[in-house]
């Protein structure tokens, strides 16, 4: 959004954006540092830090008095005063009585998903498709419908999504300002997404760079979260995770039930799995002696810091009478 700001007020020769994002939030700081970064000389109005805004307008409900005042449609009222932002990806809630982190809430709350209670007593089986690690088809095999075109495929698994109760979250989060915060997200499509690509992964990605990608996703969640998107450290990271999907091919079977997105089989041309060496029935070419040398190479830095805390060590645990 803020990119198509930018993008239209250099169309319009204007030095000027707006955004209505309040002034507790990190909405305010995702807009800003990315008008920023894509126009250093922008000028900003935000009336949510506007002192003369702020005399008229001290929050929501005031708000909500003026829209109904000179008739101004909007979906917030006082009996439903959250929050509410949503896009093709998810829909979030927040604010009003959601601030309470002990209030359950009610079903109108939720608009893209059924209540799992209320999601069909029967299991809908779809089949995920992918090259590398991009979504290329879903197949539900219940009804044969497939989708290809990626707009279309992301609205349909929102559609089984939504229909299975699928990608409820609540949960109280850290603002990058400092506040904790209690958010009601939905996002149904992006969690069967997510449950399918990351099992893929596991058949298909080398081990090493599992790991290393898994050590920079909590760096590549905050540079998101914080609205560092415009950034070089998101450049480097965006690469890096670009390189990480190279070959992730194949498909993912699931069951989608009640709010529940179960994995039920994969299979990938680019499988680093090998059945028999793995196998706990036949040998597969690994010869189980070998493990006695790997086992005992790692003791070796074990061996030696026992024998640093030897008995003369103030800080071992059997001298002091420590032990468990």
């Amino acid at each position: 959004m803020a990119k198509a700001q930018i993008e239209v007020a250099e169309k319009e020769n204007a030095g000027w954006v707006a955004h209505g994002a309040t002034g507790k939030g990190n909405d305010q700081v995702r807009f800003e540092l990315a008008y920023y970064a894509l126009n250093p000389n922008i000028k900003i109005y935000s009336p949510w830090k506007d002192p003369e805004f702020l005399q008229q307008f001290a929050g929501r409900s005031d708000l909500i008095n003026y829209a109904e005042e000179h008739n101004i449609p909007i979906t917030a009222s006082n009996s439903k005063p959250y929050s509410e932002d949503e896009n093709l990806m998810h829909i979030s809630h927040e604010a009003g009585m959601l601030e309470d982190p002990m209030f359950r809430p009610p079903e109108d709350v939720f608009s893209k998903t059924v209540s799992p209670k209320d999601a069909p007593d029967e299991e809908t089986i779809i089949q995920i498709y992918f090259k590398d690690g991009k979504p290329v088809k879903v197949v539900n095999e219940n009804d044969g419908t497939e989708k290809t075109e990626p707009l279309e495929l992301f609205n349909y698994l929102n559609k089984l999504g939504s229909e299975n109760g699928i990608g409820r979250v609540d949960m109280v989060e850290n603002r990058f300002i400092g506040i904790k915060s209690r958010g009601i997200y939905e996002n149904p499509g992006a969690e069967i997404l997510w449950k399918a690509h990351q099992d893929l992964e596991g058949i298909a990605m080398d081990k090493e760079v599992m790991h290393i990608r898994n050590m920079l996703v909590p760096k590549f969640s905050e540079i998101i979260y914080n609205g560092f998107w415009f950034s070089p450290e998101m450049d480097f990271l965006l690469n890096a995770f670009k390189k990480s999907q190279e070959a992730i091919d194949g498909q993912v079977v699931l069951s989608l039930y009640k709010g529940n997105v179960m994995v039920i089989g994969r299979e990938s041309p680019t499988s680093l799995y090998n059945q028999e060496l793995s196998s706990m029935e036949v040998e597969g070419g690994f010869d189980a002696i070998d493990s006695k040398g790997f086992i005992n190479i790692n003791a070796i830095r074990l061996k030696a810091h026992h024998l640093v805390l030897g008995k003369d060590n103030p800080y071992n645990w059997r001298k002091n009478g420590k032990e468990k």
